[in-house]
């Protein structure tokens, strides 16, 4: 039997239990919801409730009201906040995602770099290599430079995602390097200057590939 809502925030409510019968699986993806009319008399409130409620889901990426066609399931549940998700994730996820990220935007880079981008990674590069190696100043420069590699990629959908992982990923790192430092400063900053190297060279296979080696070495490193 449909749920009845009683009591105010009467949109609030109607949104949540229209929420509650999808995530039941009574709506599937990319289903049309029944009319405003009949959903008012399932809930027993007014059509104007149910823009409202329908406005609230579609807010939250639920529904989707199309001019003419009618309101579509568009995702099965609320999507987390991305901090949240960030939050939960375990370092080695967070590398994972990295690595997915940043070997595209590291091959996008050597198609698409300017002379002005490769000046500027050559001068991270040069900053990494005379930096504190203290963790603090070392992980900021260090992901100085990998983002710099994302913005030449000219993919800002990239440069947001790298962005949204940075605050888990610095403090992650400050953390590992604190309790074990790099092995070997030299063979790291030679990692780093390959993926540059190829970038210049415009070796999209390369750089690709030596980006995912060296991330997945730190991976390892959290494993």
């Amino acid at each position: 039997m449909a749920a009845i809502v009683h009591r105010a925030p009467l949109a609030a409510q109607a949104a949540e239990i229209l929420l509650g019968r999808i995530r039941a699986g009574e709506f599937a993806l990319g289903q049309r919801l029944p009319g405003e009319t009949t959903l008012a008399a399932q809930l027993g409130v007014g059509r104007s409730t149910i823009r409202e409620a329908v406005r609230e889901l579609a807010g939250r990426g639920v529904l989707d009201s199309r001019q003419g066609a009618g309101v579509f399931v568009t995702a099965l549940d609320v999507a987390d906040d991305w901090d949240t998700v960030l939050r939960r994730a375990s370092i080695t996820t967070v590398i994972e995602a990295r690595i997915a990220i940043e070997a595209e935007a590291a091959a996008l880079a050597a198609e698409r770099r300017t002379p002005a981008q490769l000046r500027g990674l050559r001068a991270a590069l040069a900053a990494r290599a005379s930096a504190d190696p203290a963790p603090e100043p070392h992980v900021d420069v260090d992901m100085a430079l990998h983002r710099l590699i994302v913005a030449a990629s000219g993919n800002e959908v990239l440069v947001e995602l790298f962005d949204g992982f940075v605050p888990r990923v610095r403090s992650a790192m400050v953390d590992m390097l604190k309790i074990r430092p790099t092995a070997s400063h030299e063979a790291d900053q030679a990692a780093h200057a390959a993926v540059v190297d190829a970038i210049a060279a415009r070796d999209a296979r390369a750089a690709a590939e030596l980006t995912r080696a060296h991330l997945n070495t730190l991976k390892f490193a959290f494993a």
